[in-house]
């Protein structure tokens, strides 16, 4: 087994998780500087894509009123058109705008979810969302801890770091440069090990987030997994895959050309499939 190299291991809390910062081939002051400088910026997204946080874009949208228009930031923008297209690639599986589901199963309140109601428009052309009529409730903790590493990843590759893994809590993982991060992943029965390269690595379960899995239709049917793992190129596709396909009892119904490998865990154990 190859060795890892020397590292300076850093943490924050934000959107909350626990993110890390593993940073290879730098001086420790030098290093810290960085890290404080990134989980600045880790600050700053949240305070823009939480619903949690009052004056954030996602909770100035999901209190628009019919025919109101709201200008929100570049990074807002981007995030929501990458959800937007996710939803349509994961055939609808993957959906943002079910805020209201994911808040009546947490506080677990009785009879059904609330349907979902109301309509925004994302203009592809400008960072602005109109409101057509209000009841549409955004929630991006399926994408925003991925979106937040990627754009870590960027800004860690601008300061001319060589080689870091990037984590937001036990569910996602993203590694850059010539390091290999050895990685394992663990089951209810058995456990496996995988190599991380230029890559991301998520984790979705019931154990970890099973309150922010929804189905789309409303259906409170069993999930068909335990737990699935996967490896894409991107953090935020990484995060986004791994959710929607807790969902889906045959993944590929869809196309999963992004993706590298998947493990699925169900009552036998874990299993894999390469791409």
């Amino acid at each position: 087994m190859t060795s890892l190299p020397p590292s300076h291991h850093f943490e924050h809390e934000a959107m909350k998780t626990t993110f890390t910062l593993r940073i290879c081939h730098l001086e420790r002051d030098h290093a810290a500087y960085l890290a404080h400088q990134a989980f600045e910026e880790v600050d700053r997204l949240e305070g823009k894509l939480s619903r949690y946080i009052e004056d954030s874009d996602i909770a100035r949208i999901n209190f628009m009123q019919a025919g109101e228009t709201l200008y929100i930031t570049e990074e807002t923008h981007a995030c929501l058109l990458l959800a937007l297209d996710y939803y349509v690639r994961t055939g609808g599986l993957f959906d943002i705008t079910l805020g209201r589901s994911i808040e009546h199963r947490k506080e677990k309140h009785e009879g059904p979810p609330p349907a979902i109601e109301g309509s925004l428009i994302i203009h592809p052309d400008r960072p602005a969302v109109t409101c057509q009529t209000p009841g549409r409730v955004l929630d991006l903790g399926g994408i925003g801890k991925g979106f937040a590493l990627d754009r870590l990843k960027q800004l860690l590759i601008d300061w001319q770091v060589e080689s870091a893994l990037l984590t937001a809590g036990a569910s996602t993982q993203l590694a850059f440069g010539e390091t290999v991060w050895p990685i394992e992943i663990i089951g209810a029965k058995d456990r496996q090990r995988i190599d991380l390269q230029n890559a991301a690595l998520s984790a979705s379960g019931t154990g970890i987030q099973g309150s922010h899995i929804i189905h789309p239709d409303g259906d409170e049917q069993n999930l068909p997994w335990k737990h699935v793992w996967l490896i894409a190129p991107t953090a935020t596709a990484a995060d986004v895959w791994s959710t929607a396909l807790m969902l889906l009892p045959d993944p590929e119904l869809l196309d999963l050309s992004e993706i590298s490998m998947l493990f699925t865990e169900d009552e036998s154990g874990i299993g894999a499939r390469s791409f």
